[in-house]
């Protein structure tokens, strides 16, 4: 069984998804967070799904805005079943848990990043502003001058060829360069670069690439083909880490809502589970305790008779015992 977290609140289309095949799965802004939200009313370790049984648990991780299920807060540290279809919000963030009884496709960290990365990307394009990954190649032009162009890579998983041919993403005025030397694909978690079978090769950072084969190309290193030096800069990257950096932002402006309760025994679907709460995986649990019934303080009309023949018969004894002492 597995599970996929929509954001709603996304302004891209389609909208962004990850799916989880997994006991736990952390939403947070944090690196260290399977969904990684950036957004700063979002705490680092917001919020957990947990998996118990045929169904899937949230807990909120103690967070500054709390967690949100059909418009109702959660208690921290408290578990609640969610339901395939339920919105759940952390933050600003409003999300859709989907719960899939199909064949389970896990995504990984990587995607995770991806994901980031895109929801960064949408939010700034909304406000009017682009930030893409561009690559710029300068060719040297012996006698003449330097050839200055760039290539911006806003796609995820497309592979941008660069080379002499015409039908290239990037055309390199360079007679080093084969017709389609050289392809870059961007990834979550940067750039990756393949030479494709090209005459002269292709250096990374000094290092010459094997054929057909991706390597990673990390920032601030070069990568020559023939007479051309390639550098890139990624300005999402930055924004991201500056929003993972940040104090958590209070959410203003959102009407108090009654805390809710934590999920019922009856509704427990493993009631003696092997870990205990407090352990790094279990799930606190509740107690219910019934109120105890308090007396009334005052007497009612029974008592007040049931006192006063009391009263009468006492008294009684106490004329007779005297009339019979003193006779």
């Amino acid at each position: 069984m597995a599970v996929t977290i929509v954001v709603l609140s996304a302004d891209s289309d389609p909208l962004p998804s990850i799916t989880f095949d997994a006991p736990r799965v952390v939403l947070g802004r944090g690196d260290g967070a399977d969904v990684r939200l950036p957004d700063p009313s979002v705490s680092h370790r917001h919020a957990s799904l947990r998996q118990r049984g045929s169904d899937y648990l949230i807990v909120d991780e103690g967070s500054t805005n709390g967690t949100y299920v059909g418009g109702v807060r959660l208690a921290p540290q408290s578990p609640r079943i969610v339901r395939d279809g339920d919105v759940v919000r952390v933050g600003r963030i409003e999300l859709q848990i989907r719960v899939e009884h199909g064949a389970p496709i896990t995504q990984g960290p990587l995607a995770t990043r991806e994901l980031a990365l895109g929801l960064v990307s949408a939010a700034l394009a909304a406000q009017g502003e682009a930030l893409v990954v561009r690559v710029r190649a300068v060719t040297r032009g012996g006698t003449d001058q330097d050839h200055a162009a760039e290539l911006e890579l806003p796609e995820l998983g497309r592979e941008y060829v660069l080379g002499r041919g015409r039908g290239c993403d990037l055309v390199l005025p360079d007679a080093d360069c084969s017709r389609r030397h050289l392809g870059i694909t961007r990834r979550g978690d940067g750039l990756f670069v393949r030479d494709l079978g090209s005459k002269n090769g292709s250096r990374l950072d000094g290092r010459e690439l094997t054929p057909e084969q991706e390597t990673p190309w990390k920032p601030d290193t070069s990568l020559h083909i023939g007479d051309t030096v390639l550098t890139y800069e990624d300005p999402l990257a930055g924004v991201l880490e500056e929003l993972e950096r940040a104090a958590d932002e209070p959410v203003t402006g959102r009407p108090p809502a009654e805390a809710a309760p934590g999920i019922d025994a009856a509704d427990d679907p493993d009631p003696d589970p092997a870990p205990r709460a407090g352990t790094a995986e279990g799930v606190p649990r509740q107690t219910s305790i019934a109120p105890r019934r308090r007396r009334p303080l005052d007497p009612g009309l029974t008592d007040f008779l049931v006192g006063t023949l009391a009263v009468l018969v006492l008294a009684s004894s106490l004329v007779g015992l005297y009339w019979l002492l003193s006779s």
